[in-house]
């Protein structure tokens, strides 16, 4: 029998709070976001779920997030962590207000690079800070045989699609298939692209679609991985509302 599959997007960093693109910075969790995580676990755990192995991205945000949650849960248990489970690149918007740059791009125009699925915004030059290639972690895993040329200057979700899949079907899917019960906590993109390929979401559809910080998503697949049944757990006014804001951050209207 295929195992349980929930989705966590990290709680709130302190980057969101600030309203800025993140992308591959690696920020902490605001304390609302220390809540989040934590309020996350106590919902799985009051559900009667019970994990088998969890997975985050490698980016501190999901990490704690992932921690606060299995934490809260009573539960320790292995972890893996890859860097297909990143959030979006968002090339050279990394650091920028999100509100500022709609004021002088206009909504339009930030939408495309925020949303759409196949425009990303202009890339960082290779000698960036910003660059992945430029940081001692993915140097380090540069070194142990990952292809650079697969570290992103820019990403649109079209991109992360592409990179998070390979992950989801030689890593996670086989797990499932196996019984385990798995957690996987990312963001709100590389969560994005999982949901569009479980869903069959349009690439149209997929521009409305907001994923709240903290929120476990709960699946039930078949053997095939063919939805059975999926769901948003704990408050649904509460979850709307966040979904809400999220959507309002997006348009640069928060």
């Amino acid at each position: 029998m295929t195992g349980t599959l929930v989705l966590l997007r990290h709680g709130q960093s302190t980057w969101n709070e600030l309203n800025l693109f993140t992308g591959w910075h690696d920020v902490d969790l605001t304390e609302q976001g220390v809540r989040e995580a934590t309020a996350a676990g106590v919902t799985m755990k009051d559900a009667g779920l019970n994990f088998d192995i969890a997975h985050t991205s490698l980016l501190r945000r999901a990490i704690e997030t992932n921690r606060l949650a299995l934490s809260a849960m009573g539960l320790s248990i292995p972890i893996e962590r890859s860097w297909r489970l990143n959030e979006r690149h968002y090339g050279a918007l990394q650091g920028l207000d999100k509100k500022e740059t709609t004021l002088r791009h206009g909504e339009a125009q930030t939408m495309v690079w925020r949303r759409s699925f196949d425009v990303p915004p202009p890339p960082v030059e290779l000698t960036s800070p910003e660059h992945p290639a430029n940081d001692p972690q993915y140097q380090q895993l540069i070194a142990e045989g990952l292809d650079a040329s697969l570290l992103p200057a820019t990403e649109c979700l079209a991109d992360v699609l592409v990179r998070v899949l390979p992950y989801w079907n030689d890593v996670i899917t086989p797990q499932l298939q196996s019984g385990k019960n798995v957690l996987v906590t990312a963001h709100g993109n590389s969560l994005r692209a999982l949901v569009m390929h479980l869903e069959n979401i349009s690439r149209d559809d997929i521009v409305e679609f907001n994923i709240p910080t903290g929120v476990p998503r709960r699946y039930q697949l078949t053997d095939s991985m063919a939805v059975q049944s999926v769901e948003y757990m704990g408050d649904q006014e509460a979850i709307a509302a966040a979904a809400k804001a999220v959507a309002q951050q997006a348009s640069g209207k928060a």
